[in-house]
């Protein structure tokens, strides 16, 4: 019995050992302000560096833009970027670890600092000798004025206020306590937006002609839960693409009509979206970002009208046109080049020679090689930039609250205390902030005290004014 007794007893010390450690070691580092500090401009810099190197890109962009021979800044190299994950900076282990490491910094900060100082502010304690005024940033000795006077006065001024005897307290602006602690918990839930948006979300890229519909498949950047997210319900019609242009003929606007189609192929959306207004649909936002030129469609005689896909030419960077070859003999001997700048409806012709016949609109015929030629469309492509990001709403929620509590801090916490003893009124307070609105304060209170006292008599016998440390 003896043993089982000092088992028990090692274990419950070993385990207050434990606790006593945590709360004056883990929690203190922690809670340090300079802990915080140091990640959080951490954290700033690789979002600014997430921001300032392209994210998602292929390997061969980054070969081609961050080459070893010379290295941008002398050290990064496309080889730094893959190998520290600066390519995905904001899914990266590391920089998710910096995430929670701040997290519980705030968590700490938030349970000694924040909370203790709540506690503190709302209890309340008398003062019952006039040498305990003295302490205080603004204290007066007055000849007038009764607890009962100056009590009615401060419920006036939505003091809360608690009276013992010949002894008064009273306080307001509790809700400003509250305030920093409504700050770290926003931050929290950012910082918890931020890590599920990184874990779940995705990003992918479609290049879809006019008329075809597409399940999300080019998945560029993904968070390693978010397989759940990835459309598998539903798909997405381009039910049109289309190009507005200015007279000058440059690009004004693109368009793309979008129908959301269920399994079984039932419309239950559709939206014209274009640049900075997107399609939202069950979490999953897609925008557009890119256009190009997918197909002609052209006649041969009085054959029936057959569509040729086009591809993107390598022009080494001189603007950008796309091509195809349209054969004018059955047995593929002969057959024209057909290349297009826009959609605006002109392509031009060239012969197998490399050089151009004519240049022809959509709905116009030309001779080549013994036949005749009708270019009847261009078909459009829409590039669409597809998101989802499940911690979006979590984040807004995060900054809502952020934004109630910064105003919340600005709230003063004021204090007042009062004692009559023999024959003498001691009045005395002090504030966290808004000093000097505070002193006014009080001084009306005390202007406002119904005084028995003869004409042109002093109210204030003594009073000592300094500012809070």
């Amino acid at each position: 019995m003896t043993s089982d007794n000092s088992s028990v007893s090692t274990v419950a010390n070993g385990w207050s050992s434990l606790k006593r450690f945590f709360r004056q070691q883990v929690l203190r580092f922690l809670g340090d302000l300079r802990l915080a500090i140091a990640l959080l401009l951490a954290i700033a810099f690789f979002s600014i560096s997430g921001t300032v190197i392209e994210q998602g890109q292929s390997l061969a962009y980054y070969q081609s833009n961050y080459p070893e021979n010379p290295a941008l800044f002398g050290f990064l190299t496309w080889k730094v970027i893959l190998f520290m994950g600066l390519d995905s900076v904001y899914r990266t282990w590391w920089f998710l670890s910096l995430l929670v490491l701040f997290g519980s910094s705030l968590t700490a900060c938030t349970f000694t600092h924040q909370f203790p100082a709540l506690t503190a502010a709302r209890r309340w304690k008398f003062y019952q000798k006039p040498r305990q005024f003295e302490k205080l940033a603004l204290s007066a000795q007055v000849k007038i004025g009764t607890i009962e006077g100056l009590e009615n006065l401060l419920k006036k001024r939505r003091y809360r206020v608690f009276r013992e005897g010949d002894a008064l307290y009273a306080r307001k602006g509790l809700i400003g306590k509250i305030g920093p602690i409504l700050v770290h918990a926003s931050m929290l839930i950012i910082l918890a937006g931020a890590i599920w948006g990184a874990l779940t979300g995705f990003m992918a890229q479609e290049m879809v002609p006019s008329g075809q519909v597409f399940r999300v498949q080019n998945i560029i950047d993904a968070g390693p839960l978010a397989a759940a997210q990835v459309p598998q319900d539903w798909a997405v019609k381009v039910n049109r693409f289309w190009i507005d242009y200015l007279p000058d003929g440059t690009i004004d606007q693109f368009y793309s009509d979008l129908s959301v189609l269920d399994e079984e192929g039932n419309q239950r959306d559709r939206t014209t979206i274009h640049v900075n207004k997107p399609l939202r649909y069950k979490g999953v936002t897609m925008y557009q970002t890119d256009w190009g030129v997918a197909a002609v469609q052209v006649q041969l005689n009085n054959s029936p009208i057959f569509q040729l896909p086009m591809a993107k030419l390598n022009t080494n960077g001189n603007g950008r046109f796309w091509g195809t070859w349209i054969p004018t003999k059955p047995d593929l001997s002969e057959g024209v080049s057909v290349v297009a700048k826009d959609l605006q409806g002109t392509v031009l012709i060239y012969g197998s020679d490399g050089k151009l016949i004519t240049s022809l609109r959509t709905g116009m015929a030309t001779e080549v090689n013994g036949v005749t030629l009708k270019v009847k469309d261009l078909i459009g492509s829409t590039g669409l930039q597809i998101k989802a990001d499940p911690g979006i709403p979590i984040v807004y929620l995060g900054f809502g609250l952020l934004m109630m509590g910064v105003v919340m801090s600005y709230v003063s916490h004021s204090q007042v205390w009062a004692l009559e003893k023999e024959g003498e009124f001691y009045v005395g307070g002090k504030t966290n902030r808004a000093q000097v609105a505070f002193e006014r304060e009080v001084l009306e209170m005390l202007d406002n005290l119904e005084s028995g006292s003869t004409p042109g008599e002093p109210a204030i016998a003594s009073s000592r004014f300094a500012n809070q440390n």
